[in-house]
């Protein structure tokens, strides 16, 4: 059975190409536009790994980390920022926050898929 990982991402062109490197992968993708919209997402079906934006409308990646951890069902699942923001003060906030990777845009897709790996294994 293949895993699901959710992109949370509110550029359809970030979720899509990261979408396409994921299924090429062999993973199932559920995608959202923004934090409110991938809570209300999670009720769906098993998520095994997020995928998120830092910078989004409505809630941002970081309190959607802090909203996820708090979910009994997904409390220990692996969460990767996926953002421009380098700025270790960021960083850190994502860390503290449960965050358990950090990849800086633009990204080679053989680069996410290698920390989703670790994370996930297929």
């Amino acid at each position: 059975m293949s895993k699901t990982i959710m992109i949370v991402d509110d550029s359809s062109s970030v979720r899509q190409v990261v979408n396409i490197a994921l299924k090429g992968a062999g993973y199932t993708v559920v995608e959202a536009v923004d934090g409110k919209d991938a809570l209300s997402k999670l009720g769906q079906g098993k998520v095994h790994l997020i995928i998120s934006d830092v910078n989004m409308p409505n809630m941002d990646g970081i309190t959607l980390v802090k909203e996820v951890k708090k979910l009994p069902d997904y409390k220990f699942t692996p969460i990767i920022m996926l953002t421009t923001e380098g700025a270790e003060e960021k960083k850190r906030e994502g860390q503290q926050a449960g965050a358990k990777a950090w990849v800086v845009k633009p990204f080679q897709p053989p680069q996410l898929l290698k920390a989703v790996s670790m994370l996930v294994p297929a």
